[in-house]
């Protein structure tokens, strides 16, 4: 196979393809996330992840490139990365009793060919007080997370059901990843 580049910074992808014995090099993308929303959110998503990937791929033409984006998509809105915490707050306040969804696009570059997906997951949450929300957002400091949160830390404690992939909303899903990359052996 030829090698294989992450363009990503994210901790947690690049611990899911190690943990399926992968073997890649990080490279960061320095393409801008712009989201069209004029299309439907999982074009748009996939859109991002192929943006990411070209911006690696167009110095590395004998690699096969992946590009990753991970949004929370919550009544017609992209929830960020939380820029404080009543930002933070409000997020996890609004996932309260409810569901939202969280969208993986992935998009893999390999032969000047782009293939991409995207893999939603709805996340469905207990009802939330609002003490162990400003205690989630001191112990986890989510500002790193679309969302305001990591499903693999504490938040795992909010989750009533999911219905999709769990590793979706770890930021890649990986097993269908690692499918899609066996053509290219």
């Amino acid at each position: 196979m030829k090698p294989i580049i992450l363009a990503s910074q994210s901790p947690r992808r690049k611990e899911l393809m190690e943990s399926v014995g992968l073997e890649f090099s990080v490279i960061v993308s320095d393409s801008q996330e712009t989201f069209n929303m004029e299309i439907d959110i999982r074009d748009a998503i996939q859109e991002v992840a192929s943006a990411k990937a070209f911006a690696v791929a167009k110095d590395h033409p004998d690699s096969i490139v992946i590009g990753c984006d991970t949004i929370v998509y919550q009544d017609g809105k992209i929830l960020g990365k939380p820029k404080d915490k009543d930002e933070a707050f409000r997020m996890l306040k609004s996932y309260s009793n409810t569901s939202h969804q969280v969208i993986s696009g992935v998009a893999i570059i390999a032969n000047g060919h782009v293939e991409s997906f995207a893999s939603v997951s709805e996340v469905y949450f207990y009802e939330l007080g609002d003490q162990e929300i400003e205690d989630y957002i001191e112990a986890e400091a989510p500002y790193d997370k679309s969302g305001a949160y990591g499903i693999q830390e504490k938040a795992k404690a909010f989750v009533k059901s999911i219905d999709g992939d769990y590793f979706t909303i770890m930021g890649l899903p990986i097993g269908e990843l690692y499918q899609r990359l066996k053509k290219y052996q």
